[in-house]
């Protein structure tokens, strides 16, 4: 049975409030019978220092990613992750992290590639939580497995690939890209024009007729999600309407900014390159760009 949804007011502006739970409401909640919470963080040693009560742990490099192919888990596999995990087709499944929900937003999103029905962010992840000195737990819960059905994954409307994106660079209306990284990270050179590189990338700088929305402005200091009339106009520019590929580094926080046009502001057509800059720019003879010089990695 799905946990009732979040009356807080703010999230009711929002084009999916039902996607969103605030900290609070999962307070009063956790140990429901149907409610499975994971946290899922960069740093995945951070859930050993105090969790959530009740929280399993989701590494999304160790458990989410194939262990040989470079892509994500099959669905055998995810449903082995599910039963160890006690977590059960129908239950609600809310997601939290570090960094402001970057790598939650990530698992949130490998789940919906399996279609898990109801998974939610929690508003403001980890920090918020610690911030408000609610009660966090060291010990690490065992749940029976709940039979989580073999469910394949379906990557369609939901992931873009590299061929697709060049292919795009030919036809200016077939995509809109979005980069959101920072500023520095987008121009790929330094204060005194110089090129440089990301961390274990070739080449510095972005996808050529990609446009600059750095995922932080979405969210306040404390990790929480802006109104959506600050949403709105942070994202003006964009057509909700058009086919929107969202890329970053290796796909993180791309899914954050995939969650906010999504779901808090109702864009039918958004997709996460997750292979983002890290396969980009290390691939031999693909477009760039270093602020308004165009190269040839």
């Amino acid at each position: 049975m799905a946990a009732p949804f979040d009356p807080f007011p703010a999230f009711q502006d929002y084009a999916h409030p039902e996607r969103i739970v605030s900290a609070s409401w999962l307070s009063a909640r956790l140990g429901s019978p149907g409610l499975k919470v994971v946290e899922s963080n960069e740093d995945s040693l951070l859930y050993d220092i105090g969790h959530l009560p009740g929280a399993v742990r989701i590494d999304w490099s160790k458990d989410l990613n194939d262990p040989v192919t470079r892509d994500f888990i099959d669905g055998e596999s995810f449903a082995e992750l599910m039963n160890r995990k006690g977590i059960a087709r129908d239950d609600t499944v809310v997601i939290y992290g570090d960094k402001s929900n970057w790598w939650a937003a990530f698992t949130l999103w490998v789940f919906e590639l399996f279609g898990h029905s109801d998974v939610r962010l929690l508003n403001g992840g980890r920090d918020a939580w610690m911030t408000e000195e609610r009660d966090t737990s060291y010990v690490v819960p065992e749940y029976p497995s709940a039979n989580y059905p073999v469910v394949e994954r379906v990557d369609e409307n939901q992931r873009a690939f590299v061929a697709e994106v060049l292919a795009s660079l030919q036809d200016s209306s077939a995509l809109k890209l979005v980069d959101v990284r920072t500023p520095s990270e987008f121009s790929g050179i330094d204060e005194h024009g110089n090129p440089v590189t990301n961390a274990g990338v070739l080449r510095g700088g972005h996808i050529p007729g990609a446009v600059n929305m750095d995922w932080s402005d979405a969210v306040l200091p404390n990790g929480n999600f802006k109104t959506r009339a600050e949403l709105d106009s942070l994202y003006s520019a964009l057509d909700p309407q058009d086919d929107t590929v969202i890329y970053c580094q290796v796909g993180d926080r791309a899914a954050h900014t995939w969650f906010v046009l999504k779901y808090l502001l109702g864009f039918e057509n958004v997709r996460n390159y997750d292979g983002s800059w890290a396969e980009w720019g290390n691939m031999v003879r693909m477009p760039i760009e270093t602020g308004d010089t165009t190269q040839k990695a």
